[in-house]
């Protein structure tokens, strides 16, 4: 069996520890990946964005990053966090609470003293040699792929497309070639909403914001937690002048991740234009909690005392 423990927070003891808070840039250093790899991740769905981090997003980022060095697709993961947090009613951040194993290149936790595998929810047998040898030696029941098995494969190969504009994107390869590696990636999962997202913002790059808005409209239909398709809209309506619809996509997307820092910063802006200055001060309050240390965190700062000098005045 080819298998890897993966730390988690399973194996230490949180009762020691005070939630410490880490900065976006001490996290890259400490689990040894980059500004790049992170944005994908988040970009993905695999974790929230956000400029700070506790103790268990720190624990979710190391697995996060073994299982990828495992080269397990992020669309296999992103399937195994959702399962997990259906199955599990007390787990809700497998990746930092639970003991996390690839098994032929199968996700499985262990859970109660058994393994799982994450997905399916199946338990995990060890057999030994001799007993896997006998369990070769039946043939296969049925050679034809069900429905089932087609589409997990037709995902497979859509994940696959979707890395493949990722990489193009960020090589800065032609545009086209992303577009065609993404609408591969749909063609194959209509609901593959990384590439519905990331369809939709070169689309609104190009000016083409009723084709953005359409692709966004999907990615958000076909994964409703997905709180960047949310946070996309809101920018393209707030680009229109569409103030409240900007306004009920961002709250969206907070509602869905509470520390979706750039959200908070957007909505403060958006509240200023309307000249709603106590709610602008909330939102500028709000982001600089998630964020205090970047060059956008400085803007936000001289906003918020801008703000406050003016109701100070009145």
């Amino acid at each position: 069996m080819q298998a890897l423990a993966i730390a988690s927070a399973h194996d230490i003891s949180m009762t020691a520890l005070d939630d410490p808070e880490y900065a976006r840039r001490d996290v890259l250093r400490m689990v040894g990946i980059t500004e790049r790899q992170l944005r994908s991740w988040e970009k993905q769905g695999l974790l929230s964005p956000s400029q700070r981090f506790g103790f268990s997003e720190l624990l979710a980022l190391k697995t996060l990053k073994k299982l990828r060095e495992l080269r397990v697709q992020p669309r296999q993961i992103q399937r195994a966090l959702t399962s997990l947090k259906q199955r599990l009613s007390h787990v809700d951040q497998p990746l930092a609470q639970l003991r996390v194993t690839v098994d032929r290149g199968r996700i499985a936790v262990h859970v109660s003293g058994s393994r799982m595998e994450a997905i399916t929810g199946q338990l995990l047998l060890d057999f030994d040699s001799k007993e896997i040898e006998k369990l070769r030696a039946f043939p296969p029941d049925g050679q034809a792929k069900t429905k089932q098995q087609a589409e997990a494969a037709n995902a497979e190969q859509a994940e696959v497309w979707f890395q493949k504009g990722l990489a193009l994107e960020e090589a800065g390869a032609p545009v086209q070639q992303a577009v065609a590696a993404y609408r591969k990636a749909i063609e194959l999962n209509p609901n593959a909403s990384g590439a519905l997202v990331n369809l939709g913002t070169i689309a609104f790059r190009m000016r083409k914001l009723r084709d953005a808005e359409g692709f966004y409209q999907r990615a958000a239909g076909s994964d409703p937690q997905y709180a960047l398709a949310q946070f996309n809209l809101g920018n393209l309506y707030d680009e229109q002048g569409r103030i409240e619809e900007a306004r009920t996509y961002y709250l969206a997307a907070i509602r869905l991740n509470p520390r979706y820092a750039d959200a908070h910063f957007n909505l403060a802006l958006l509240c200023e234009r309307n000249n709603e200055v106590l709610r602008a001060i909330g939102y500028w309050q709000a982001y600089l909690k998630l964020d205090s240390t970047s060059s956008w965190a400085q803007a936000a700062r001289k906003q918020l005392d801008r703000l406050k000098r003016t109701v100070r005045t009145k």
